[in-house]
């Protein structure tokens, strides 16, 4: 069944939502739709009480580490934690409380290619069962290309049924954001949670666009349970107006 998972994305050492296609090297600031007033283990610890797990930390660009310790200490081995991971630090923040590390840019050299060496290495430092594969992507024709550096840079990795199946051995989970409709609270790519449905081989996890709880419903019949849900700037906590926090909350009662 599609369960609601909880997210912290973290700008600048703040808990903020932001419209993902926005973000920009630079000084350039991105679009902002939230800056909260709580701290990163508030939500953390939030999100403990209320027995969410599998949710993510998602350190967008420097200056977020400490802000992201702090929500692992807050809840240990409940959250998942992404930005900057590679083998040199992944295994330091398995050890700071994440159940899992997320990586994407990781995996890339430096001409934008996919290296099955580094993914290796990584699977050789911290394990398969505490991976999860960032495959945020953007749409490009009828398909989707995974983008790394914050969603700005195209690689050259599609989605694909055989990306996804080679991958999957190596990984626990799938996390991909739509980053053409991330913090937009639009609606989500419907063809996109129906892809990952159908052809993911372990546990994924769909973010971008939704804004009210009949997404929750929609992903639940476009995946047939099989894909979970974030939700962001449409979530009251975040400053929206589209869904309830604690509807969210008992949604996942219900379902799990």
């Amino acid at each position: 069944m599609t369960l609601f998972r909880p997210c912290i994305d973290l700008h600048q050492g703040a808990v903020k939502q932001i419209v993902g296609s926005s973000l920009k090297d630079g000084d350039a600031l991105p679009e902002t739709n939230f800056t909260s007033e709580q701290s990163a283990d508030y939500y953390a610890g939030l999100y403990r009480d209320d027995r969410l797990a599998g949710g993510h930390v998602i350190k967008l660009g420097p200056g977020n580490d400490e802000a992201a310790a702090a929500a692992l200490s807050a809840y240990p081995g409940g959250l998942q934690v992404g930005g900057g991971i590679d083998p040199t630090n992944a295994a330091q923040w398995l050890e700071a409380g994440a159940s899992h590390v997320v990586v994407t840019s990781g995996l890339f050299d430096a001409q934008r290619r996919f290296s099955a060496e580094r993914l290796d290495r990584l699977v050789a430092e911290v394990g398969r069962e505490r991976l999860v594969i960032d495959l945020s992507c953007r749409a490009r024709g009828d398909g989707w290309v995974v983008a790394m550096d914050r969603w700005q840079v195209d690689t050259d990795l599609w989605l694909s049924v055989d990306t996804l199946r080679d991958l999957s051995a190596s990984c626990a989970e799938f996390l991909v954001h739509a980053a053409d409709v991330e913090g937009k609270c639009g609606g989500i790519d419907s063809g996109l949670v129906r892809f990952l449905g159908a052809n993911s081989p372990v546990p994924a996890t769909y973010a971008g666009g939704a804004f009210s709880m009949a997404d929750l419903e929609t992903v639940q019949a476009l995946s047939r349970g099989r894909v979970d849900l974030t939700i962001g700037s449409a979530l009251d906590i975040f400053g929206g107006s589209g869904v309830k926090y604690r509807d969210c909350v008992a949604w996942n009662q219900r379902v799990s």
